[in-house]
């Protein structure tokens, strides 16, 4: 761990994302005979940590692993706990460079001392302080799990309203409140309702999501149609109290008692951070700037790679194809960087003075 404002050495690649398609891209570089670091500043695959504490996942193993590593599991569907450990495995397999607890505030394009481009990830931790590190090329891979959708109704805020559903348990006889209508309110609901809360869902349109994963729809839908669980649609929220959110639909507004408030309204990259990093992002799709085929920013060596690049629409890119992006773009950096260090035509080879 770097301490101060020191500068290191400069490196191929650098990551900046420890997900699934940051640690396929860092495996992909490593396997290419590359030097790269990944820089993450929570827990590697920080947003699977963050998943439903139950949570099993849509897809078989095999769809989830990078690097060829098998996902060996005994389940059709594995867990959110097996995968935290196949994805630790995957970095100690590979022994990646993975630097944790950094957060990277600007990336520059400064040169070297010969002249030649780079870019400079400039980090801060808590405990160490600031950081300069160079790379002749960077990834971007930061998902969208860390910035929710925002309803921005007073009360948001709240200390009993979450972005982010975790288990059931501590809600047991109490009222939940969940605003959304995709899979994971479905599945919260669902979840809840098993689990003794009395829980209310609240969608904004005329029924639920049509990505709902097919055994988990005909469940809510029989548990809305049979009352165990109220569904209010054609409804927003448009205040939260301390006991109770307010609520309006066609026919005005009305109170609902709630000891907590689930708002699992989905969730987008951080733009903010982009722009900081001088990428181009569309205002209206919060999608980066990037060429389709390499992946490339408009910043020159500097890509995107997973769910960052899917914007507001970030149910489109899911691990099981995002983690074939770090592939594509460590192709293109291998091929880059062997350009860069070939000799010109006409450059001898091999002489001394």
């Amino acid at each position: 761990m770097s301490q101060g404002s020191a500068v290191q050495s400069v490196r191929d690649v650098i990551v900046v994302g420890a997900g699934p398609a940051g640690l396929a891209s860092a495996i992909a570089a490593t396997q290419a005979g590359l030097d790269c670091e990944v820089i993450e500043r929570g827990a590697v695959v920080n947003s699977i940590l963050h998943f439903p504490t139950h949570m099993g996942f849509f897809t078989t193993p095999e769809l989830l692993e990078i690097g060829g590593l098998p996902f060996v599991t005994p389940y059709q569907k594995p867990t959110r706990d097996e995968a935290l450990r196949y994805y630790r495995r995957a970095v100690d397999t590979y022994d990646l460079k993975v630097d944790l607890g950094h957060d990277v505030e600007a990336i520059q394009r400064v040169e070297d001392e010969a002249g030649h481009p780079l870019l400079a990830v400039d980090t801060r931790h808590p405990l160490t302080g600031t950081c300069r590190r160079r790379a002749r090329t960077v990834v971007v891979a930061v998902g969208a799990y860390e910035c929710p959708n925002m309803l921005r109704v007073p009360g948001e805020d709240r200390p009993h309203v979450s972005h982010y559903y975790t288990e059931a348990h501590p809600y047991y006889r109490k009222r939940v409140v969940i605003v959304g209508g995709k899979n994971s309110a479905a599945e919260a609901a669902l979840e809840l309702y098993r689990s003794g809360a009395q829980v209310t869902l609240i969608h904004r349109h005329a029924e639920l999501g049509s990505g709902i994963k097919y055994w988990v729809r005909p469940d809510v839908e029989n548990r809305i149609k049979e009352g165990s669980v109220e569904a209010l649609f054609e409804t927003r929220v448009v205040e939260i109290h301390e006991a109770d959110v307010v609520v309006e639909d066609a026919a005005g507004r009305r109170t609902l008692p709630a000891d907590a408030v689930f708002l699992l309204t989905g969730y987008h990259p951080d733009t903010s951070m982009l722009k900081r990093f001088g990428i181009d992002v569309d205002a209206t799709t919060m999608v980066p700037s990037h060429e389709p085929d390499t992946y490339e920013t408009n910043v020159p060596n500097l890509f995107v790679a997973g769910q960052v690049i899917s914007g507001i629409h970030s149910g489109l890119i899911f691990i099981e194809n995002g983690r074939f992006h770090g592939e594509r773009v460590i192709k293109e950096i291998v091929q880059r960087l062997a350009a860069d260090r070939a000799p010109s035509r006409g450059e001898p080879v091999g002489t001394s003075d």
